[in-house]
């Protein structure tokens, strides 16, 4: 709204009623939660994507990974920095505990890919809900487990064992990062629901505050990284790079600024169920993808397809909790009027 208050002209006239009925509301929400979904999904999938296409032809991990968390940065500095907001120091301190686990999910999911297949690292994602539990098995309200979650479990295990069974022995590496991308990345997500759930102590810093510090404080962690590694050394290989491979890079940095900020947009506005479902929405297409356009056997196929249906069946399992437990169902990061 432009101006300071409303006249009296502007609330008597039809046209204002009508932007301030439940109708309307519903409407705006309705439409912004379908951008924030399809925004996240088209960014998510892109990221697995354009990162396998960049790290393939990127001589340095970290530096790779670097290159996208500084882009980030710069693009939120430069066009976002307005709705950059945070409650206290002591918000920001509490938040910079998720950076190791953040940056870690980032830097391990590109050695995964740079050794192995894209669809390793979804397999073995869909086995994070046994870690979860485990972790939550300690938190003052514990998730509860019924036996169809349990069942789930067993389909996750079963389809990961068949698709681990055929593949190449040269991807064994990729599957040692791949394993523990996964227990980083239930570490990210259990800490950045602590802090941004409502029913825990959430933090008072805004969505583009949050993205920032998520990259700024992994920048510094990855450049460290890269230094102890000695990933400088692979610089002066940059002259040598083709045009597709920049490409390739540029299209990863893009995605990463997006998927940085529409994970939290889509958090905030969607349950936690919901979201899930989101996931294993993106491990069908990227399951696709390399079906019809990279090498995987029909046994990997039928594995992958096995543990993404165990962790759909355990999300439908999660939602008849939450039925009954309406913290379940609640978003995981509090709405807001600024991204």
């Amino acid at each position: 709204m432009a101006s300071g208050s409303p006249t009296t002209k502007g609330l008597g006239s039809p046209s204002a009623k009508a932007l301030g009925s439940p109708t309307s509301r519903d409407d705006r929400e309705v439409s912004e939660m379908l951008l924030s979904v399809s925004s996240w999904c088209m960014c998510s999938v892109g990221m697995i994507v354009f990162n396998k296409l960049a790290v393939v032809h990127f001589p340095g991990v970290c530096v790779l990974v670097a290159l996208q968390m500084g882009y980030c940065c710069l693009v939120l500095l430069c066009f976002a920095w307005k709705w950059i907001h945070f409650g206290s120091i002591n918000d920001v301190l509490r938040w910079s505990m998720v950076t190791p686990f953040f940056s870690g999910v980032l830097l391990t999911s590109m050695l995964s890919l740079k050794h192995a297949s894209m669809s390793l690292l979804v397999v073995l994602r869909c086995l994070s809900p046994i870690a979860s539990l485990v972790v939550e098995s300690f938190y003052p309200h514990p998730i509860q487990v019924n036996a169809a979650m349990l069942v789930s479990i067993f389909m996750m295990l079963v389809g990961a064992t068949l698709y681990v069974s055929t593949m190449p022995q040269e991807h064994f590496v990729g599957l040692g990062w791949a394993l523990i991308n996964t227990f980083l990345a239930v570490g990210d997500r259990l800490l950045q629901r602590l802090m941004l759930a409502k029913d825990q102590h959430p933090v008072d810093i805004s969505k583009a505050g949050v993205t920032l510090l998520n990259n700024f404080f992994g920048l510094v962690t990855v450049l460290f990284c890269a230094h102890i590694t000695h990933e400088w050394e692979t610089l002066p290989q940059l002259s040598n790079l083709q045009g597709l491979s920049v490409i390739w890079i540029f299209a990863s940095c893009i995605v990463g600024v997006g998927i940085s900020f529409t994970g939290i947009w889509c958090q905030s506005l969607i349950s936690a169920t919901s979201f899930l479902v989101l996931i294993n929405v993106n491990k069908f297409l990227i399951i696709g993808i390399e079906a019809i356009f990279m090498s995987l056997n029909v046994v990997q196929v039928m594995g992958a397809l096995v543990a993404i249906l165990g962790g759909v069946t355990y999300g439908k399992a999660q939602e008849a909790l939450s039925e009954r437990d309406p913290r379940e169902a609640a978003p995981l990061a509090p709405k807001s009027g600024s991204p």
